[in-house]
């Protein structure tokens, strides 16, 4: 008997030890990242001048499959703790420069579509269609911008359950439409931005999987349009580019027209593994968010261009205002 104490008390005492330690560090993390809020205090996230087309005459002319944009990572996931991807707010992104956002979406207790960081237990950033329409009261106030969204299907829903929300935001008004839907995306199908803002087309809304453009014309299939580079990375060197998603054209070769005529995502959000649990990493964010150097965003590209004889289209993020994202999104895009 004195013996199964003594086991069960040991036990006790490291199953104690692994919360203590995993509390420190959930404390002495988020302390970290409110010292650096508070240390940006005085510092000024650049606001996007309101000229040309997205803050640029010369993007006017440019089809939308033409330009690089940064692109926030899990945007709507703002503050300091561990599992949370940014550090300002959907509005602050937007006027601060970014013109793509990704969130990824799950059905909360209640049935309704929420941004939920891998489920809603974990971390509920509020409901789909608020954040429909904070984008949309955005766009009502910069006429002359153009703005992507992707959104997750985290629980593989049938896209006309996208539906509602999109309609209740009021943001559909603002949609771009293809065309038709295409088997495969053709670079040159898409418009400049110039037309697009003259249309009033300035939203393009993708799902990752089961879009339904059919029933929801307005929200377009993204492998139909991109491939996606590997994710969740843990290598701070970003040494690879290799086609991820689709599956289906993995074995495809990267001068193939099925991989050239899609735009693709640079995925260059970078994470680490705390006692078994894979997080953003704040820390060397500023490293990663480079222009130039070991593992920066004009490294990876540089690499990626190599392979398929193109710039991303988008470059996904984690805490865009750590670094020089705005410096490599103008060079990518030759500026």
């Amino acid at each position: 008997m004195r013996v199964r104490n003594r086991e069960v008390s040991v036990h006790r005492i490291a199953n104690y030890s692994v919360m203590t330690i995993l509390v420190c560090y959930i404390f002495f993390h988020s302390l970290l990242a409110i010292i650096d809020q508070l240390t940006r205090a005085t510092t000024h996230i650049r606001t996007q001048a309101q000229i040309g087309c997205n803050g640029r005459q010369e993007y006017c002319n440019r089809k939308y499959s033409n330009i690089t944009h940064i692109a926030t990572h899990d945007a709507p996931f703002i503050g300091v703790l561990p599992m949370e991807n940014q550090n300002v707010d959907i509005t602050t992104q937007l006027d601060g420069g970014i013109r793509f956002l990704q969130a990824q979406t799950h059905l909360n207790a209640f049935g309704k579509l929420s941004l939920c960081h891998t489920s809603c237990d974990m971390k509920d950033a509020g409901l789909l269609k608020d954040y429909l329409k904070v984008i949309k009261e955005w766009l009502d106030k910069h006429p002359k911008e153009v703005v992507t969204i992707l959104l997750t299907n985290g629980d593989k829903l049938n896209g006309i359950a996208f539906e509602e929300p999109f309609q209740q935001s009021g943001i559909v008004r603002y949609s771009y439409i293809p065309p038709k839907d295409p088997s495969m995306g053709t670079l040159d199908s898409w418009p400049t931005l110039g037309q697009m803002i003259a249309n009033n087309t300035r939203l393009v809304a993708f799902l990752d999987y089961n879009a339904n453009q059919a029933q929801v014309p307005y929200l377009l299939n993204e492998f139909s349009y991109f491939w996606e580079t590997p994710y969740n990375t843990l290598d701070p060197a970003f040494a690879q580019c290799t086609l991820d998603r689709p599956a289906a054209l993995r074995k495809s070769g990267p001068r193939t027209d099925a991989v050239k005529q899609r735009m693709y995502i640079m995925n260059h959000f970078l994470d680490t593994k705390i006692l078994g649990m894979v997080v953003p990493n704040r820390r060397d964010a500023k490293k990663t968010n480079a222009w130039k150097g070991r593992g920066s965003i004009g490294e990876q590209a540089e690499r990626c261009s190599g392979m398929y004889g193109k710039a991303p289209a988008a470059v996904l993020v984690d805490y865009f205002d750590r670094g020089e994202v705005f410096k490599a999104q103008d060079a990518l895009n030759g500026f």
